[in-house]
């Protein structure tokens, strides 16, 4: 195999080995706990914010490589707001349906200046990240605020009983409906898979190899079974994994089979290109960031419910692991390259290595410097890919 062949191979599945040896390090340097079940369900509970923000954070990279740094401050406000609704008796949906709106006010207010007055997102951002991050404390009076109605906890994954129940009957140990679940979303990648490359092999398209498919699939299904089989021997499914895996659908669709998705990665490639070819830039740049504000309300929805209160403090550094998020999943600092599987991938690497450093007692500033010297070695790899490529 050529050495133009073999770059993008690497490219493609660097990160999810990246991810496999740095799940296997940490196993092998807590004894195994990290891959206890009550760890792998953290690993997603505790990350969840993460998600949804990286996956609305892809949008932003990929209209040029921008990034949103007042998320973690819209996070808190939104959160702030909801909190104080819900304590004065405020019904749990017409308060998620509040916040929501607040978090797409506040989406829509910053993409007017960068879409349309060409403010750079750098700067908006950052004057969002110290507005909103006063107002969190304005709103609160600079205390902390509990969030009491359960019904709202439960639904949105915070606490020790917000699990989807399992219907199924299973035992003490054993959650059937997690690994029926699992089982179905095993056989629904291996169809989709093997459909889409029978429909590229029937118009004449290129496909990979047939072995090299069939190992990835492996591979897949084997990580799917993994976890659902850790879920089911906990307690089951979480419901904050419920609100992840909707937002990862919904935008891996999006991303991948409309036509604004594909202008996110024209804009991203060349975005006087994508102007001259009749692609509304200033829409698709008012739609990237309004949607970034919907996405950090969700994600303050879960952050106050699995939190059971809301805090001035809260949402520090959540841009961070967003952006960072992004970039380990494959995005390009540059646009117009990136997938939410990616995002996916490395938002888990992240989580991994949180919780990994938690279990093994490393100190939180420790933690800090290997996040970020990850992150520096993703972008780097991205820099340096592309000039071998060039």
């Amino acid at each position: 195999m050529t050495k133009n062949k073999i770059l993008p191979a690497v490219q493609k599945y660097t990160m999810i080995l990246i991810l496999i040896l740095v799940a296997a390090f940490f196993a092998w340097q807590t004894d195994g706990k990290i891959l206890l079940p009550q760890n792998i369900t953290n690993i997603i509970s505790q990350n969840a914010y993460v998600f949804v923000l990286a996956t609305g954070m892809l949008l932003c990279i990929l209209t040029g490589g921008n990034i949103d740094l007042s998320v973690g401050s819209v996070v808190c406000f939104v959160g702030a707001v909801g909190a104080i609704f819900l304590d004065k008796g405020m019904g749990w949906i017409p308060a998620v349906l509040l916040m929501l709106v607040v978090g797409l006010v506040i989406g829509a207010w910053q993409a007017f200046w960068i879409a349309f007055v060409r403010v750079p997102p750098f700067i908006v951002t950052l004057s969002g990240m110290f507005v909103f991050r006063g107002l969190s404390n304005v709103v609160l009076d600079g205390k902390t605020m509990s969030v009491t109605n359960e019904t709202f906890v439960k639904v949105f994954g915070g606490g020790a009983d917000c699990y989807i129940p399992d219907f199924l009957g299973g035992g003490e140990g054993t959650n059937l409906l997690a690994l029926v679940v699992g089982a179905i979303v095993a056989i629904l990648y291996v169809v989709m898979t093997l459909s889409k490359r029978a429909t590229r092999v029937k118009k004449g398209y290129s496909v990979d190899s047939l072995t090299k498919t069939l190992g990835t699939m492996i591979i897949i299904v084997a990580v799917i079974g993994f976890f659902t089989l850790k879920l089911s021997q906990h307690k089951g499914i979480p419901t904050a994994l419920i609100w992840v895996a909707v937002v990862i659908l919904v935008y891996a669709y999006i991303t991948s089979k409309t036509t604004i998705g594909r202008y996110f990665y024209a804009i991203g490639g060349n975005e006087k290109a994508a102007k001259l070819s009749g692609v509304n830039t200033n829409r698709v740049y008012f739609i990237a960031y309004t949607n970034m504000g919907l996405l950090s309300a969700l994600a303050g929805i879960l952050t106050i419910a699995r939190m059971t209160s809301a805090q001035p403090t809260y949402g520090q550094n959540y841009e961070m692991d967003a952006i960072g998020s992004c970039f380990i999943g494959g995005a390009s600092a540059y646009g117009g390259v990136g997938t939410v599987p990616g995002v996916i991938v490395g938002a888990l690497l992240m989580g991994v290595i949180n919780i990994g450093m938690s279990i093994m007692g490393i100190d939180q500033n420790y933690q800090k410097v290997v996040k970020g010297l990850v992150l520096l070695a993703a972008v780097i790899f991205d820099v340096v890919s592309k000039r071998e490529k060039s």
